[in-house]
């Protein structure tokens, strides 16, 4: 039933995303910060169980964050499945991202669950967690709203920011992905941040 809801949900929102491809423009579409922020530093456990410094592994890259849980019903299966098919239709822009999803439903999300779900969407997207202490310190670190738990027992939902952080390869963020980003959208950014280089 999940595999089948995953899928569904990426359908949907391929179908109703907008075209796909085509060529950047230069000018971001995404909502542009004011002020471009650098990336914030945290260490979280990735799904393979080790050390994950989000500063020292999205170095010189694109890098693509965003918080949610597997459970989620709708806004993050759709934000991975439209960055999925980006990077699926650009193998170049592909080879120097990061996508970096963290879930912040520790007490459900066990590591395997956590990398079930994003292969679902791309096999090579990086899946953290940590404890609620760890997690609550890392949105912090890079200016979110913390995410809160709504209902009781286990069958609860959480409230989590729901835009994906991008960041350039020279380490500043210039743009948020608010849900409700068209395809055409995210194919245009990911390719004009891709282009802001290091030292350029």
């Amino acid at each position: 039933m999940f595999r089948r809801s995953v899928v569904l949900v990426m359908v949907a929102a391929l179908a109703v995303a907008g075209c796909r491809g085509g060529v950047a423009t230069g000018d971001l579409q995404g909502v542009v910060l004011e002020t471009p922020q650098a990336k914030g530093s945290f260490v979280l456990t990735d799904t393979s169980g080790d050390a994950y410094d989000f500063g020292d592994r999205t170095e010189g890259k694109l890098a693509l964050l965003y918080f949610g849980y597997t459970e989620c019903p709708d806004i993050c299966p759709v934000h991975l499945a439209q960055i999925a098919e980006v990077l699926d239709q650009n193998a170049e822009l592909a080879r120097n991202t990061e996508v970096v999803f963290v879930s912040v439903d520790p007490d459900r999300d066990s590591l395997g669950e956590i990398r079930e779900f994003l292969d679902h969407f791309d096999t090579g997207f990086v899946g953290l967690t940590g404890t609620h202490e760890e997690l609550a310190a890392a949105q912090e670190a890079v200016g979110v709203p913390p995410a809160t738990i709504s209902g009781e027992g286990d069958d609860y939902t959480v409230d989590h920011a729901g835009w994906v952080l991008a960041y350039a390869p020279d380490g500043l963020g210039y743009s948020i992905y608010p849900f409700g980003t068209r395809q055409s959208e995210w194919s245009n950014d990911l390719q004009a941040l891709a282009s802001i280089q290091q030292g350029g």
